[in-house]
């Protein structure tokens, strides 16, 4: 990867939209070559996706929380990571360290579906303790993309 491959990736992340031909001007190349570099950069998997950001209050769902996870002793966590990857409310879910085994980031429309979200935790066997933490404001908003459904 090049300092070019860098620009356009850079030009991308701010606008995944932008035309070929803006790109092409900011760094030096014409439109069908960045074409080229971002098709080869998604190929080798620089790039993996192209995505939209979503304002969650637009959509209705308010109300970030994350949750911190340690699994049952008995649990399958192979299955678990994968119920994650799946599950629509969960936007991230990262492996810790520390008291907790996982922490789990959540969009929700109102407070009440993080208990639904828990009832199937517990259902699937894989809920062993959590803890439920509710955001106030976030003066630094993340982006939004919820899973396919």
């Amino acid at each position: 990867m090049d300092n070019i491959d860098l620009r356009i990736i850079g030009l991308l992340t701010l606008d995944a939209k932008r035309s070929l031909a803006d790109i092409g001007s900011s760094v030096g190349l014409a439109p069908s070559t960045v074409n080229e570099q971002i098709r080869r950069l998604t190929a080798s998997g620089a790039i993996r996706r192209f995505t939209l950001d979503v304002d969650p209050t637009a959509m209705g769902m308010q109300t970030l929380v994350f949750v911190w996870i340690a699994l049952r002793e008995d649990a399958d966590e192979t299955a678990f990571r994968e119920y994650s990857k799946t599950h629509p409310l969960i936007l991230e879910c990262h492996h810790v360290t520390g008291a907790w085994a996982y922490l789990v980031k959540l969009r929700v429309i109102a407070p009440s579906e993080i208990e639904g979200f828990l009832a199937e935790l517990k259902e699937h066997r894989f809920l062993g303790r959590s803890e439920t933490v509710i955001t106030l404001s976030s003066p630094l908003p993340g982006s939004f993309t919820p899973k396919e459904v």
